[in-house]
């Protein structure tokens, strides 16, 4: 059975014990009664436009310096250095908001802020369905969240142990930076080409096989063919590097620190009925940890997503209402007793990552 029918034909059979999802329940009565008191949309507001549009042009301001107007070699350095940041800021604020349907309240507005990753090279339509669903619904579970599936890295107990594995601590650096590049340039063709020559994958819908070609051509274009027409290919492939490795290196630590740090939970469905013994809700909770939510210097930049439990719990609510749901949530895992994983720091986050993955590869 080809990977990606494989994949769902086990999400069609993996279940949550939703039957009476009192946990749930009691926590959309508080937040729609939040909303409902404070009069306050769940979708962004003018603010997140206004950050939106400044991200977006420093990234364009950026990008026409380099290239156009190309400084000395360290402030060169420094401003790729930037750009690659400027990219992941725009996928955390932006382009993840859209994609969720959370930006705004106009449908338009969602889709022209998904399509933002397309800007980046990658492609939304895929995007939505390794992220929403897959990721969104069956978090931390092996071989359905590819999130987790990294090649070389030892993430959980469930996923085989290599020799290589003792070394994970020290060059997992080196797969976190080199992810963005495989990303657009290597995994988007290598599914782009499963789907198109399986005869039992879901068919493309021919808008989306235009729009990932002119994608394609159009990252190619802009992110090296017209520097090294402007630069030079030596400098031109260098900036190259520099950005993507810092842009791929931030979105990954991002998502590392949510998910694969001590106390997150990697469960396993019930080998003959496929069920997780838990309503969605605490397992969204037991597989994920927050970080740094008193920074708003963090929130700001990361789009909120240092508030990552309660945005695998509202996922259609925007970031900005994160800080208010935080201490809902907080509030109502008390009631009832479920543990709620959160670090202080990003610092602490950071080191709790360092230290799972060290375990992984000694275990």
């Amino acid at each position: 059975m080809p990977i990606i029918d494989q994949a769902y034909y086990f999400m069609t059979k993996i279940t949550f014990q939703n039957s009476n999802p009192v946990f749930f329940k009691a926590l959309k009565e508080k937040v729609n009664a939040y909303c409902a008191q404070n009069g306050v949309s769940k979708t962004g507001d003018l603010l997140l436009l206004s950050k939106s549009l400044l991200i977006v042009s420093s990234a364009i301001s950026i990008y026409i310096f380099l290239v156009f107007f190309t400084p000395g070699i360290a402030v060169s350095v420094l401003l790729c250095v930037l750009f690659g940041c400027n990219l992941a800021f725009i996928g955390f604020n932006i382009m993840h908001e859209g994609g969720h349907g959370s930006f705004s309240k106009y449908k338009w507005l969602n889709d022209v802020s998904a399509y933002s990753l397309n800007a980046l090279g990658g492609t939304i339509y895929f995007w939505k369905q390794r992220h929403n669903i897959e990721h969104h619904t069956y978090t931390n579970i092996e071989g359905l969240d590819h999130d987790i599936d990294i090649k070389f890295m030892r993430m959980h107990q469930e996923q085989p142990k290599k020799s290589y594995h003792k070394f994970q601590h020290y060059y997992w650096v080196c797969l976190y930076g080199i992810s963005y590049i495989v990303w657009i340039l290597y995994q988007d063709f290598e599914k782009y080409f499963k789907i198109t020559k399986s005869p039992e994958a879901k068919p493309i819908p021919l808008k989306e096989h235009i729009i990932f070609w002119i994608t394609k051509v159009s990252y190619l274009t802009i992110y090296l063919i017209i520097p090294i027409i402007m630069v030079g290919w030596i400098w031109a492939i260098t900036g190259f590097l520099i950005a993507a490795i810092v842009c791929g290196f931030s979105i990954s630590m991002v998502f590392q620190l949510a998910h694969v740090v001590e106390g997150t939970q990697f469960p396993e469905p019930n080998k003959d009925s496929h069920k997780i013994q838990k309503e969605w809700a605490i397992h969204q909770i037991s597989t994920t940890a927050n970080f740094a939510t008193k920074s708003k210097v963090i929130s700001w930049f990361l789009g909120g997503l240092n508030f990552q439990v309660e945005h695998h719990l509202f996922p259609g609510v925007s970031h900005i209402h994160y800080p208010k749901i935080n201490k809902l949530v907080k509030e109502t895992c008390k009631e009832f007793d479920v543990t709620y994983l959160e670090h202080k720091t990003m610092a602490t986050a950071f080191f709790s990552h360092l230290l799972h993955i060290r375990k992984m590869g000694a275990a």
